[in-house]
């Protein structure tokens, strides 16, 4: 397993750089009956925004989720 891919059933891949273009993930065996939204996710990012608390990074990141394609109507649309 490559250092950008977690998981054996429920596998996330990660791509992109920090300070890049844009940093994102491909999320593979994710069950249809779990909902994903853009919104749930930008909670999380939200977590990490300088300010929130001691570990979080000092700098000014303009971090916004957009989910590019496999969800419809926010349930996967993967195998079943």
């Amino acid at each position: 397993m490559s250092g950008n891919a977690f998981g054996k059933i429920f596998k996330i891949m990660t791509f992109g750089e920090s300070h890049g273009t844009a940093m994102g993930c491909i999320l593979d065996g994710c069950p249809p009956e779990i909902e994903i939204s853009e919104e749930d996710i930008q909670l999380e990012l939200d977590r990490r925004k300088p300010g929130q608390s001691d570990v979080t990074t000092q700098r000014q990141e303009d971090d916004a989720v957009q989910i590019l394609s496999g969800v419809l109507k926010e349930k996967p649309l993967g195998h079943q």
